[in-house]
């Protein structure tokens, strides 16, 4: 199998990815410039952070016209994993392959922390090793996570498993002292209605190694690899 890490102009966590997926988890992997057309050869696409483009305009608007972007679109809609970490869901978002929008954050200031996510969904390719409810530990690092839908969108997220993570305390207690930007309904990461294409604002790729002071973030990739190995998803 194959992965592939895009590489806006002003990414800045591709490295992060890229090595966490072929020095941490061994798996092949090669970087895709913005201008690339072909992803024939690819099984799972990652979005990294960053601040594409600058982040001018609101954060991935500019990233979503990259010619990359019409095919990865097609490859979300063939069924293939996309997930896209910080400045990647916010591209997602940008580009209608995920519902909703990330605002700035509540307090108006950029928020660099490890945070507590509840795993709300354990039924997709991200989180099919993880247990219902289990809560991981992962960074977050933005500006701009304030995620936000409408009463009516958000009700169909919740009755269709669209909300995968939530901020939570260390018990998984959804409370708003664990909420770090104000995102609605303590969200943290989203997926589509199929489940192959991911948002989170949390950087897993910086918690694979004990090293870097935890390895929560490894059972999202893991749970990508097994899936992609044939692994069932949990039903």
């Amino acid at each position: 199998m194959k992965f592939g890490v895009v590489i806006f102009p002003g990414s800045n966590c591709v490295t992060d990815c890229y090595y966490a997926l072929r020095d941490v988890f061994g798996q092949d992997t090669e970087y895709i410039w913005h201008r690339t057309k072909d992803l024939k050869y690819f099984d799972c696409i990652m979005l990294p952070g960053g601040f594409s483009y600058g982040d001018y305009l609101r954060c991935g608007a500019i990233a979503r016209f990259s010619p990359v972007m019409d095919s990865i679109m097609e490859f979300a809609e063939s069924g293939k994993p996309v997930i896209g970490i910080c400045n990647g869901f916010q591209v997602l978002t940008e580009a209608g392959l995920l519902p909703g929008v990330l605002l700035r954050n509540k307090d108006m200031k950029f928020v660099c922390d490890n945070v507590h996510l509840k795993v709300e969904n354990n039924k997709t390719p991200y989180t099919n090793l993880c247990a219902g409810g289990q809560v991981l530990k992962v960074p977050v690092a933005h500006g701009d996570g304030n995620y936000y839908v409408d009463d009516d969108t958000l009700s169909e997220m919740e009755k269709t498993g669209q909300v995968v993570f939530r901020y939570s305390d260390a018990y998984g207690q959804i409370t708003d002292t664990a909420n770090p930007n104000g995102s609605l309904g303590n969200i943290a990461g989203v997926c589509n209605r199929k489940g192959n294409v991911l948002g989170m604002m949390p950087h897993p790729e910086r918690c694979v190694e004990r090293l870097l002071g935890g390895e929560d973030g490894s059972i999202i990739f893991r749970s990508i690899i097994n899936y992609l190995k044939g692994g069932a998803v949990n039903g």
